[in-house]
């Protein structure tokens, strides 16, 4: 799994909008729709801030595994 799709799979699993999300990672919901399509990379940092909001590891949203970690 890619962590374009990971990353839309958080977000519907916690029934969030694009929108919202967006808001939490300080950007626009046009931004981050284009994250989740793959067609922009996604920063690191917006990453991590997106790990600690889901509660779920980087090795996770990255799609190095596949069982969601909880951050400690």
């Amino acid at each position: 799994m890619n962590v374009y799709q990971r990353l839309k799979d958080l977000r519907e699993d916690a029934d969030k909008s694009q929108e919202e999300i967006a808001r939490v990672i300080g950007t626009s919901q046009s931004y981050y729709a284009q994250y989740e399509n793959g067609k922009r990379s996604i920063p690191f940092e917006r990453m991590v801030v997106l790990a600690k909001y889901y509660n779920v590891s980087l090795d996770y949203i990255a799609g190095l595994i596949n069982t969601p970690r909880k951050l400690k």
